[in-house]
Order: C-alpha cells, then sequence, then structure tokens
C-alpha cells in the first residue's frame, strides 16, 4: 500500500506539473513581449520586425516591443537573446546572417545557433535582384555569363561587404556559372551604386527596392532576381534559374526564435501567433513595399530543417571559395 501511495502521490505531481505547463502556455501572453532584433533601426530586418510585431500586438492584446541591439553583424543581439528566459516574453527575430551564415565565418561566435534557440517560425523572405552597369554590352543572365567567359578577370562585382549575404549570393552565382569576376567590397551596396552607374564597377546584386528606381531611370540594368519564383515588385525579370542557371536560389530570410527549451505548447502558441500575423493582408502589402513575400506556412521543424539547408549551403561556399571576414 505505501509502494502505491506513493506512485500515486508521484502521479499527481506529474500531473500538476503538465497542468502548470499547458496553463502557462495558454495564458502568454500576460504582459508585453519583447523582440529583439539584432541589427540597427532603419534596416530591414527592423523594418519587417515593426510591421509584423505591429499586427501581432493587435491580435494578442499586449505590446510586442521592438528592441534593436545592433553590432558584430547581429551577434551581439542574439547572444541576448539567447540568455533570456524561454518563457514567451523574451524573442529573436533575425536573419539568414547569424544563424547559417556566421557561424561558419566567426569561430568565436559568443552562442550555438543550433543548441542555445528554439526555433519558432519562418516568417518572410526577400530576394535580390542581379544589376549590371549599362554600358556592358549584356541583356540576359546567359549572356553576362558569356561575356565574363570571354573576359576572364575584367569584370568587378560589388558587395555590402565580407561575408555579407551579396558576397556570398555573388560567389555562388559565379561558381555555378563557372566565371571568374573580382569582388569589391564596400561598407553598403547603397556606396557601391554610384561605382556601377559610372562603370568602374559593372556588376552588384542589392535589394529589389532599393536596385529597381535606379532601373526605372535608365542608370542600371537588371538580368534577373535570385528568389526561386519572380517577384511582385519585378514580375517582368526572370529569375536567375529561369535565365541560365537551373536550381539557382539565394533569399534573406527573416525567422523567429526563443531562448532554448521553450516548452512545445508554449513554442506553438508563439508560432501561431506571429504565423498568423505575417499572413494577415495589411502585413502582406506593407511587406511587399519592401521587397519581402511571407514564407510558406509551416510548423518550427520545417524552418529548423531550412535554416540547417541553409546553413550547409552557404558553409559549403565559404570553405570552397575561402570566403573571410578580412
Amino acid at each position: 500500500m505505501h509502494f502505491l501511495s506513493s506512485c500515486l502521490r508521484l502521479i499527481g505531481a506529474a500531473s500538476l506539473v503538465a497542468a502548470s505547463m499547458a496553463s502557462h502556455a495558454q495564458s502568454w501572453p500576460e504582459r508585453p513581449v519583447r523582440l529583439v532584433v539584432p541589427f540597427p533601426a532603419g534596416g530591414a530586418t527592423d523594418l519587417v520586425a515593426r510591421v509584423i510585431a505591429q499586427r501581432v500586438s493587435k491580435d494578442i492584446g499586449q505590446q510586442v516591443i521592438v528592441d534593436n541591439k545592433a553590432g558584430a553583424g547581429g551577434t551581439i543581439g542574439s547572444a541576448e537573446a539567447a540568455k533570456g528566459a524561454a518563457d514567451g516574453y523574451t524573442l529573436l527575430l533575425t536573419t539568414s546572417s547569424t544563424h547559417a551564415i556566421s557561424p561558419h565565418l566567426m569561430p568565436r561566435l559568443p552562442y550555438d545557433p543550433l543548441k542555445d534557440f528554439t526555433p519558432i517560425a519562418h516568417l518572410a523572405d526577400a530576394a535580390s535582384v542581379l544589376l549590371v552597369t549599362p554600358s556592358l554590352p549584356v541583356k540576359t543572365v546567359a549572356e553576362l555569363i558569356d561575356y565574363a567567359k570571354k573576359h576572364p578577370g575584367q569584370l568587378n562585382y560589388a558587395s555590402s561587404g565580407n561575408g555579407t549575404i551579396v558576397h556570398l549570393t555573388t560567389e555562388a552565382f559565379k561558381a555555378q556559372a563557372g566565371v571568374f569576376i573580382t569582388h569589391v567590397p564596400y561598407k553598403g551596396t547603397a556606396l557601391a551604386i554610384p561605382d556601377v552607374i559610372a562603370g568602374s564597377v559593372q556588376v552588384l546584386i542589392d535589394s529589389i527596392p532599393s536596385g529597381m528606381p535606379h532601373v526605372k531611370n535608365g542608370r542600371l540594368r537588371a538580368l534577373a532576381v535570385t528568389g526561386n519564383k519572380r517577384s511582385a515588385l519585378a514580375p517582368e525579370l526572370p529569375t536567375i534559374a529561369e535565365a541560365g542557371l537551373p536550381g539557382f536560389s539565394s533569399v534573406t530570410w527573416f525567422g523567429l526564435y526563443a531562448p532554448r527549451d521553450m516548452k512545445p505548447e508554449l513554442a506553438g502558441r508563439v508560432h501561431d501567433a506571429f504565423e498568423k500575423a505575417a499572413h494577415a493582408p495589411d502585413v502582406i502589402e506593407s511587406l511587399a513595399k519592401l521587397g519581402v513575400e511571407p514564407a510558406p506556412v509551416g510548423p518550427p521543424a520545417q524552418f529548423a530543417a531550412m535554416v540547417a539547408a541553409d546553413s550547409q549551403r552557404w558553409g559549403r561556399i565559404i570553405r570552397d571559395r575561402k570566403i573571410t571576414l578580412e
């Protein structure tokens, strides 16, 4: 009887704990939620975060406060978010930079992108546009590849800096196309555009909203977009895959994480709130102006698998092309 009573007490205690966990998940949120963005205010990630946060706040009846913690390519804010409690009140909205690229470029990263976070939701994606100076005698991706092969080392391409998604995407393009184009890093693509217009640098992959105005006024020529589908902002442009490099695709993804060990019930509730917001018509409209589209609907495990595949791909490019931050 004593043994049976002990078992019953243990079962009862376990039931209470389970009930408490379920109650905690169901009651979220009871106070404002802090959404860490590890990049400066006014940048693409910050703007995406604010559009989605505003909608989530409206839906859940609690304020979602965007907290910019910029520095070191997003690693400072990511590390800070990783140290938070897994209670749903500290979240991280970040990109491929911090979780798929930096781990291969920074051996002393202050967080483990796999062990220190709970993947919550893949919220949105942003493709880019492949631009060339108008003086270059090419009008298609195939013509660019052919020209580069016939003039090895005579073309330059600009990037927003070593190890950035622009740098890696262009190197992936070069690798698949089998061409040699010299890298010229800048501190942001905005600083590179005048040189591309002037023709001292001939090729640039840039965000669609910042690049296309220069195309429309004739100062640059657009050849294709980098995503796996055409962009609503430039539907006349083919994808790079359509235009000559089958299977090619590169996007910046925006995803939501929580600190590690978040309970599945709570993670699911947070996931549902943010995914619903990302697919709200008003949010889709606002994000489209930024060249951003909502990601496919899917569970946290699907998001984690996407990031793992993205990390593997960029890791291979970084190793094969011997890319460093120097």
